[in-house]
């Protein structure tokens, strides 16, 4: 049987006869093996075999394991140079020892300008294309701690990539450090990452969009 592109577009995944099982359970009455039939099927099947996946996996199999960091004491102008070099939105935050302190992201520089201030990156812009002056001159001579987000929404290894989806859409963030059980850090989980694992469809598990 030769299925529609929309079905055959769907990354393979190994499908179990548990999940198949679960599948059949859901479909009312007498199941005719009919091409919708098994479409419906398919479908189901397709869902209880990625929510298996994405409870298997965990933050150690897809975490980026050398992970940019500032320390609390950083100067906002460095962090801010190294996050553009970087072509990162967010890092965390360390201390000597590598316990996270917190998390600085685009959103944290953006709510520290002022009550007035900017409230997208595209505000920056806009005021600068105007010669409104430079939003930024608030935080200029701060240190990260001062606007940092503190304490960070961490994880530990072993908590399931459907766990760290479902925090990142709750928490509106697009990254999260992977700490030890002493809170130190050994790596980070981005919205990318969870994109990129093989056997996930990005769409049906991707964190809202966000400059967090």
């Amino acid at each position: 049987m030769t299925m529609p592109n929309t079905m055959t577009d769907a990354s393979p995944l190994p499908i179990s006869d548990q999940d198949i099982y679960q599948a059949m359970k859901e479909i009312p009455g007498y199941l005719d093996i009919t091409p919708a039939d098994f479409k419906d099927l398919y479908r189901i099947v397709y869902h209880h075999t990625l929510q298996r996946i994405a409870q298997s996996v965990t933050a150690e199999d897809i975490m980026t394991k050398t992970v940019i960091t500032v320390r609390p004491e950083t100067p906002v102008q460095e962090a801010a140079d190294l996050m553009a070099a970087k072509r990162v939105s967010g890092i965390p935050v360390v201390t000597a020892d590598m316990l996270v302190a917190g998390v600085l992201s685009e959103k944290d520089f953006l709510a520290r300008m002022g009550p007035n201030g900017p409230k997208t990156f595209m505000d920056v812009v806009a005021r600068c294309l105007m010669a409104r002056g430079c939003a930024a001159l608030a935080i200029r001579e701060k240190k990260v701690e001062d606007i940092m987000t503190s304490p960070a929404v961490t994880v530990n290894r072993k908590t399931s990539l459907l766990e760290i989806s479902a925090l990142l859409k709750e928490k509106k963030i697009n990254r999260v450090p992977v700490t030890d059980r002493q809170g130190f850090l050994v790596g980070i989980v981005s919205r990318e990452d969870i994109i990129h694992t093989p056997l996930i469809q990005g769409d049906m598990i991707r964190p809202e969009d966000g400059p967090a």
